[in-house]
Order: C-alpha cells, then structure tokens, then sequence
C-alpha cells in the first residue's frame, strides 16, 4: 500500500534527524508534528484506507507518532545538556534595565568608622556573635547579680542560674571581643571591634533587639586619658567636620574607671539649638574610659605596668547623626526607596 510505504519512509527519516539548537529543533517539529507537518497528512490520508487495512494502518501510524514525539524531546535533552549558558537568554529577567545595587547605610558608615580608626594604627578583629559569660560578662567586671545578665536584656542560648560561667549566649555588646583579644595577644595593643550584637528589647523607632557597635582598645606601657581625648577628637572631626567640638561628662560602665560619655556639637545646627539636639547644642555619640585593671588582671595583663582605654559606639546612631535618620526599623526593612537615597553615599 502506498500509505504503508510513506509511513516507512517517515519512520527512517525520523530516525535519523538530528540538531544543533533549540532553533533546529523546533522546525523538525513543525515539519512533522504540526497540523500542517508530514504525520499529520498521513492521518489525512487515513481516510481512503480500506476498512479491512485501517487497523494495520492505524497501529503504523501512532508508532510513526510516537516515534517522532520521542525523537525530538531526545534532541532537546541532547541541545539542553551541550548548551553552557553563554549565549543563552534569561527568559526570567525583568525586561527593564537593571539597577545597580548600593550599599546599606550601615555597611557606609561603618566603613567609615574602621577607615579613620584604621589610620590612626588600629588593627581590625571580629568576635563570635555567639559568646560565653566569660568573656562578654565576667571577664569585663559585670557582677554576678548585674542587671544584663538578666533575661530581660540578653538572649540566652543556654543558662544556668546556679553557675553563669556555664551560660552561652548571644553577645549584647562587642567589649567582649577585646577580652578575646586580650586574651590572647600581649600588649602593645591596638584593637577595633566591628560587629553585630543582640538585646532582648521591645522593637521600635529607637530601639531594636539587634544593633551594631564598633569598639576600640588600645593598651600600653603609659597610656592616659589624654591619649583617648585626643583621638577621639580625631575621629569626631573626620567622621563629622573639621570645626566639631567634643565634650566628655563623667558616667559609669563596669569596665572602665573613670567612665566617660563623650557629646559632639550638634552638626545640623552647629551648636546653636535645635529640636534634633534637643535646644543643647550637644548630642551623645558613644562611651568611653580608662580599662579596669581587673579587666587586664582577668586577661592575663599586668596592671601594674599597662595601662589602656577603651571606646565603643553605635554604628546606628552615628548613621542617624550623619543622615538624619529618624527611625531605627528603616535600616533593617529592607525598603529600596529608603536605600536607593544613599546611591551617591560612598
């Protein structure tokens, strides 16, 4: 029979079709299994088949079908796995142009920050952000019944009410990563701390339960106050302006003695007054003091010979100074129009 004939044709050319691109394959398709392709005049032809025949027939021509439909998910397979990408389009990418990425505000001033500490001689080091009460705690002179070692402001991973030194936790400030340091290098020392840290606090525009700080030591043979004056006058005036003016009101911190607060002249209006500062003049940016000679003894340091400072900020507030940012949930929201308006920031 003449269809019989075609049909055997057919099945020797689909079995030897080959291709080099998903461009091919789709033609050899459209060739043989659209509505208009060769299988399909076949079925057409079916028609004129005698009765007695159409089985015969009919078997030939789903296997023709199905030898075809075989043939070409093969070829795509064989494109599919040959094909390294390079010239292949991302069909899911956005058809507008993409937009270059920028910085966190954070990630800015932060950097920042390490720069000016960097080329005043301090080496950078990061902690664990997961810590033991040793070193975030103890080491750093908090009492046994000290207020932050309660539930209330730190995140206990593990904790023992009975031994503290046992208590594992996530660290609320990065002064524990000098007592690392210290624990573990002999002066002199010269050390920045950068790092994440976390407060069992009540999320809102001021407060968050995951900030971040950067801390500063520096231990050696004569160290003094006036030696941490003076760099931190530094620092304020390359982070804020040449013309900034520092002020330093005596607190307390269990690891330093004396404590210190230290305020700069408010840089939005210059010392005079505003609703920012408060009508002031003056606004807080970090702490400071002398270094406990119990924490130096604690790390294994001769107190009687050194001396140090220590210093720590909120990399946050001095963000909020700088850029004015009002609301501490905007720098983890994640929100582009917020982030987009420090594209031209560094």
């Amino acid at each position: 029979m003449m269809i019989l004939d075609k049909i055997d044709q057919l099945l020797k050319e689909v079995s030897q079709l080959s291709a080099k691109n998903a461009d091919d394959i789709e033609q050899l398709r459209l060739k043989y299994l659209s509505k208009k392709g060769e299988i399909n005049a076949v079925m057409a032809d079916f028609r004129n088949v005698a009765a007695d025949q159409k089985k015969a027939v009919g078997i030939k021509i789903n296997e023709l079908k199905k030898a075809a439909q075989d043939k070409i998910n093969s070829l795509r397979e064989q494109v599919a796995s040959a094909d390294t990408g390079d010239n292949h389009e991302d069909l899911t990418r956005t058809p507008y142009p993409i937009a270059l990425g920028t910085r966190h505000p954070l990630t800015i001033v932060k950097n920042q920050i390490i720069d000016i500490f960097q080329r005043m001689g301090f080496t950078l080091y990061h902690g664990p952000e997961i810590d033991d009460d040793k070193h975030v705690f103890t080491m750093l002179n908090f009492a046994a019944d000290h207020p932050a070692r309660d539930m209330q402001d730190t995140f206990f991973i593990s904790q023992d009410k009975s031994d503290v030194t046992k208590n594992v936790l996530l660290r609320s400030h990065t002064s524990g990563d000098e007592a690392h340091y210290m624990e573990t290098h002999e002066p002199p020392i010269r050390v920045l701390c950068p790092g994440r840290v976390y407060r069992n606090e009540a999320i809102s525009a001021r407060a968050h339960c995951f900030f971040h700080q950067v801390e500063g030591l520096y231990v050696d043979k004569g160290v003094s106050f006036t030696d941490l004056k003076q760099v931190l006058l530094t620092f304020a005036r390359e982070m804020f302006g040449p013309d900034t003016k520092i002020r330093l009101r005596p607190s307390y911190f269990p690891f330093t003695e004396p404590s210190a607060e230290m305020d700069i002249s408010c840089n939005i209006c210059g010392g005079k007054g505003c609703n920012f500062c408060k009508h002031t003049g003056w606004v807080e940016i970090l702490g400071c003091g002398m270094v406990d000679p119990h924490d130096l003894a604690a790390c294994g340091i001769d107190p009687d010979v050194y001396t140090g400072y220590a210093f720590g900020m909120g990399v946050e507030r001095i963000t909020n100074l700088k850029y004015c940012v009002n609301d501490l949930r905007l720098f983890s929201e994640n929100d582009k129009r917020f982030l987009e308006e420090f594209q031209s920031a560094f």
